[in-house]
């Protein structure tokens, strides 16, 4: 048998990625950028059995202590599947993983998930990938979690192809992320339904597209420049065309809460009180704060009342561990 264990973050888009230009690659529509975190990391260990074992067994998933089944299983499965392919192997694995952030609610779990599932299971079937190479493993399994193989910020180029979509670093200000958790449970759309749907109903898609591309331009202008306050602009003002845009589908999907609009406009008042504060959320009621370090305790604190806030920086990008997932 051969065993390897990786640890991942969560990323949270500050360019959010909405939609699906080829579905089996997971090509996006434009490209996004992101702040991978130093919080709720999923860990996770692959084991390989021995090859006699391949032809009379299935894979096996345990999330959090429970055998997974159905969809979960499936997806492990299928991106398992594709490791296979490129390692010449056909031997079945069993994986365990670990989330330390509620799943499906809007923070990037799969992310986290399918990036350490990326490294554990190269490993695991003998791969030695670069971060390019297991950016593009990574996307197979869930779009955001090319971004969350690359350490403190990324950018997904676009791509055209299996060859050219894939995440790389980029360089930006030192900052902060308040998470602002409204709801942990599990959201009634999945994003790749949320997604599917947008594309074939709603009527500003094209636009949503179009100006995704020139605001990813403006944010890695906004990067290089260390311009801060454009970099808080571009991020709330995207953020809120893609949950228009998502609400703008037929049937309507809505992903934020009450409470997700109030700790947007929280936000909005300390910027008026002249503290640095943007608001983003991605497809789930939870909502995140763009702030600076020193200001980032009293924005914790004005958050408090919409839910369990925790402030996070800047992470580390996919690596191996000799901890194993519990």
């Amino acid at each position: 048998m051969s065993t390897a264990t990786a640890r991942a973050h969560p990323n949270i888009a500050l360019v959010k990625y909405w939609g699906k230009a080829e579905e089996d690659l997971i090509l996006p529509v434009a490209g996004s950028m992101s702040m991978t975190l130093d919080a709720f990391a999923t860990t996770t260990t692959v084991t390989v059995r021995e090859s006699e074992e391949a032809t009379d067994a299935e894979d096996s998933f345990v999330l959090n202590g429970t055998p997974a089944t159905g969809t979960a299983l499936d997806r492990t499965t299928r991106f398992l599947d594709h490791v296979r392919e490129l390692a010449g192997s056909s031997a079945r694995a069993d994986v365990v993983s670990v989330n330390e952030a509620p799943t499906a609610a809007g923070l990037a779990s799969s992310a986290s998930g399918f990036a350490a599932l990326a490294l554990a299971a190269s490993r695991a079937y003998g791969l030695d990938l670069d971060q390019r190479s297991l950016s593009r493993l990574a996307r197979r399994g869930s779009g955001s979690a090319c971004r969350s193989v690359v350490d403190r910020y990324a950018v997904w180029n676009a791509g055209t192809d299996d060859a050219t979509s894939y995440a790389e670093p980029i360089d930006a200000p030192e900052m902060r992320l308040v998470i602002v958790t409204v709801d942990g449970a599990q959201k009634q759309v999945s994003s790749r339904e949320g997604m599917r749907r947008t594309a074939a109903t709603s009527p500003f898609y094209d636009a949503w597209i179009t100006s995704t591309a020139r605001t990813l331009e403006d944010m890695v202008a906004a990067c290089k420049a260390g311009d801060l306050t454009a970099i808080g602009e571009i991020t709330e003002s995207h953020a809120l065309r893609m949950h228009a845009v998502i609400a703008s589908a037929l049937p309507p999907v809505r992903y934020l809460a009450p409470a997700s609009v109030a700790a947007f406009d929280t936000a909005a008042a300390l910027r008026e009180q002249g503290t640095f504060a943007y608001a983003t959320a991605d497809a789930g009621p939870n909502v995140c704060v763009l702030t600076t370090p020193d200001a980032a305790e009293d924005v914790a604190a004005a958050l408090t009342p919409h839910g369990q806030v925790r402030i996070v920086g800047p992470g580390p990008g996919a690596h191996l561990t000799e901890e194993a997932a519990r």
